[in-house]
């Protein structure tokens, strides 16, 4: 999701998603451990996905 995308949510919806994503690290995680997950770099998808969410969170309550 984009940045522009994320500035039109509210911040209750994107703490939601902050949530869900931290989530679906951490099962991305554990299949990694357990060598299940062959692609790797989901993670570092999901990873800057929520460093994205946090900013535009920032960003709205530097406001």
């Amino acid at each position: 999701m984009k940045a522009s995308e994320l500035r039109n949510k509210s911040e209750a919806e994107l703490q939601q998603e902050v949530l869900a994503l931290t989530k679906a690290q951490f099962g991305m995680r554990m299949q990694v451990a357990t060598q299940q997950m062959t692609n790797t770099s989901e993670l570092r998808k999901v990873r800057r996905e929520i460093a994205r969410v946090k900013t535009v969170l920032t960003e709205k309550g530097a406001q």
